[in-house]
């Protein structure tokens, strides 16, 4: 596999983007998507104005997930029509912006990688005028996947126990780390039973990267095991605004919290 980004010279957009933070996953089914809402909407309550953007091109389901259906979304960006500013949806339940990206459209999924790099340079300039910027990757390991994770700030890759989850988020690092070596990666355990059980999670992964990649990837958090979690995606409804006292929401605040200290 040749290096998606073997570039001379980046251009000065990628060079900033210090206030993105990446949620990536080497597979479907970790609950990436969800996590990238909740995590968006503990900022956007901690105060942050915070924009959040579905870069999983082709399969975008963010808009689905919050029961929402914009006017405009990523599409018309890429014909041409609107720039990246025109898309911005205000999601007044939970206090952020949204790009939307559009399920099922072959024409994103499909675009040729400089098209793919010309969007991802123009978010990391409209990124400037928010306090954070969360950008919901599409799982697995394309060339458009990769293009999109030039420049970023942090990358929390979201995994859980299932041994093809560990597998592929191993993979997404390693790729990552090879690609980008100034990429901030650090380790999301979701669905864990309990914290030790997902401590553990996170260990075994460490242990691989640190064996086999000379790379420890650090704990970005522990998010548990909840069923007010799928029952908010049930009812297209952010965790936050249904069951803001539950088990995950507060794992997801500290996430938020941990993050935020460190700008």
């Amino acid at each position: 596999m040749s290096p998606a980004t073997n570039i001379t010279e980046l251009p000065i957009a990628v060079r900033k983007g210090l206030n993105i933070i990446i949620i990536a996953s080497g597979k479907g089914g970790v609950g990436k998507t969800w996590f990238a809402i909740t995590l968006a909407h503990a900022l956007s309550r901690a105060g942050r104005r915070t924009l959040l953007f579905d870069g999983d091109l082709g399969l975008a389901n963010i808009d689905v997930q919050l029961g929402l259906s914009p006017e405009r979304d990523l599409s018309y960006v890429v014909a041409g029509r609107l720039t990246m500013r025109d898309v911005i949806s205000p999601v007044s339940e939970t206090g952020f912006d949204m790009i939307s990206g559009q399920s099922g459209s072959g024409s994103l999924a499909t675009m040729h990688q400089s098209r793919v790099a010309a969007l991802r340079d123009d978010l990391i300039n409209l990124s400037g005028d928010y306090d954070d910027t969360i950008i919901d990757l599409g799982a697995g390991l394309d060339q458009n996947v990769r293009m999109m994770t030039v420049g970023v700030g942090r990358c929390l890759v979201v995994c859980t126990d299932e041994p093809t989850s560990l597998t592929d988020a191993y993979a997404f690092i390693k790729v990552t780390s090879l690609e980008h070596p100034s990429t901030n990666l650090r380790v999301v355990v979701n669905m864990a039973p309990s914290k030790n059980d997902g401590m553990r999670v996170y260990e075994t992964l460490n242990k691989v990267c640190e064996k086999f990649l000379n790379l420890s990837p650090a704990l970005a958090g522990i998010v548990r095991r909840d069923n007010h979690v799928r029952e908010s995606i049930r009812h297209q409804t952010a965790l936050l605004t249904r069951h803001p006292n539950s088990t995950a929401a507060g794992d997801v605040e500290k996430i938020a919290k941990l993050l935020m200290a460190e700008r």
